[in-house]
């Protein structure tokens, strides 16, 4: 039996981020209209189908924005936000280890630079 697609956390985190993206890029493309930085508003109004420039900008925007956001919802699945330990801890196989490694003198060094080349 499938479950109806809404009621799936993981496509419920996307379509909530996604709508969040969008709602952010309808916001700043009415930013932008308002503003009008370098006279773009009159630019796109002045072209002969306002609604295609108008279109693609958004589109645009939409693209950049929601994908930000289901991005950023993605990365920070494994952060707990309650502040306790969970999730903090790294696997027995992930534990930072010292590398012992062997520094030359900058003499030897210089050396081994003059007979390469």
């Amino acid at each position: 039996m499938s479950r109806p697609l809404l009621r799936q956390p993981l496509f419920r985190l996307l379509a909530i981020n996604l709508a969040a993206g969008i709602c952010l890029a309808v916001l700043l493309i009415g930013g932008l209209m308002w503003v009008n930085p370098g006279h773009l508003r009159e630019l796109i109004l002045a072209d002969a189908s306002p609604g295609t420039a108008f279109g693609l900008l958004l589109f645009g925007f939409v693209i950049t924005f929601g994908s930000a956001a289901m991005g950023s919802a993605i990365m920070a699945m494994g952060t707990d936000w309650r502040g306790s330990d969970r999730g903090k801890r790294m696997p027995a196989g992930l534990i930072p280890q010292p590398i012992p490694v062997r520094a030359e003198s900058t003499a030897r060094l210089l050396q081994r630079r003059r007979r390469l080349g």
